[in-house]
């Protein structure tokens, strides 16, 4: 969403503030480098920007750093292999972003000779990339006066305008508000303003309302508490779904793993076998299911909380004299563990059968 209009009176003092608060992240081109004349890179802007979805910075800085390190530009990353870049995500959640991320640097580079489009529009025409990353990309890389709105200002804007429509109806009447604070001059900064506030003033318990470049105008402080907004729908009660894992461990230290199908939940990432559980179903839970004959030994449950449902694994461990061979997977070292692109719901079935198993790991 663009607009034209250029009375935004509330951008200025939150420019002020971002100027002299804003976070140093790793992606960002702080206002003193702009004034440098540094340039936002696009293909870090995209990066950290699919990272961030319903993660947290901390989380994600150790992962764009390596990233980076191994695909320096969006070419490299598209020539990378899929099972390198799943690998290189393992741990970070929400796998389908990997998938698109790949998709995505392939088109970038065999499509638009290496360079991302300008426009939101033209941003939204890449595999992966839906209106939010369309607006923040276009925003922060390339100034374009787009409306950008995350969780953070999600808040901000609830609360500055005491938006009584819960959540998620009152999106659209958020973002109409966002596009009409957004200015013409630096949207970048305003964005990337908009969610600092949210992420170190604005915060979703004791709010630090003094600090804040909108106290004078926020109406929810004025004529109720900051912290009934954003209003939200009553939330649902997570399904719990079962089922079992199993660990199969060789004399010499190696560990079966196979490869999950692409699509639907944690596609295309490594896993031990498991029995078949989904979102919706339980699977088995008993050594029973296990992928062949061995004297397993119950080692325990792992709880895994996911968006829609918790899993809960009962986890099998089998040690054996020597490798069986397997149609559907994989004999690896225990020691290359990190190595492998394994969700944390594998990883923590492999502690819980292994206990030293990725302290030992190579990496």
């Amino acid at each position: 969403m663009t607009i034209t209009t250029l009375d935004t009176p509330l951008a200025k003092p939150l420019l002020d503030w971002y100027d002299r608060h804003h976070r140093d992240l790793p992606w960002r081109v702080a206002p003193g480098m702009a004034a440098r004349g540094v340039k936002a890179d696009p293909y870090r802007v995209w990066l950290s920007e699919v990272m961030l979805q319903q993660t947290t910075v901390q989380a994600v800085k150790p992962y764009f750093e390596r990233f980076l390190q191994r695909w320096p530009e969006v070419t490299d990353l598209a020539a990378a292999e899929t099972d390198a870049v799943m690998a290189a995500w393992a741990g970070l959640g929400y796998y389908a972003r990997a998938r698109n991320l790949k998709k995505c640097a392939e088109a970038v580079a065999n499509e638009h000779g290496g360079v991302f489009p300008d426009t939101e529009e033209g941003l939204r025409s890449l595999p992966g990339i839906g209106d939010y990353t369309a607006a923040a990309v276009a925003a922060i890389a390339f100034d374009r006066q787009a409306a950008v709105m995350d969780g953070n200002v999600e808040r901000v804007i609830s609360r500055l305008y005491a938006i009584a429509t819960p959540l998620p109806a009152a999106k659209p009447e958020m973002k109409q508000k966002v596009a009409l604070l957004t200015p013409a001059d630096r949207p970048g900064d305003f964005a990337q303003a908009m969610m600092d506030l949210g992420a170190t003033i604005c915060t979703p318990k004791r709010p630090a309302c003094s600090l804040c470049p909108f106290r004078g105008a926020c109406e929810a402080l004025k004529f109720s508490d900051p912290e009934l907004f954003p209003v939200k729908a009553a939330k649902k009660e997570k399904p719990v779904r079962y089922g079992a894992a199993f660990i199969a461990v060789t004399g010499d230290g190696e560990i079966l793993l196979r490869r999950r199908i692409d699509s639907g939940l944690l596609g295309g990432m490594t896993e031990v076998p498991t029995t078949a559980w989904t979102a919706r179903i339980d699977g088995e839970t008993s050594a029973s299911a296990a992928p062949f004959d061995a004297a397993w030994q119950a080692s325990g449950t792992v709880i895994h909380v996911f968006t829609h449902f918790e899993l809960r694994l009962s986890i099998w461990r089998a040690a054996i004299a020597t490798k069986i061979d397997s149609n559907d997977g994989w004999w690896e070292p225990v020691t290359n563990l990190e190595a492998q692109a394994l969700p944390t719901i594998m990883k923590k079935a492999i502690a819980a059968a292994i206990p030293l198993a990725f302290k030992t790991s190579k990496g």
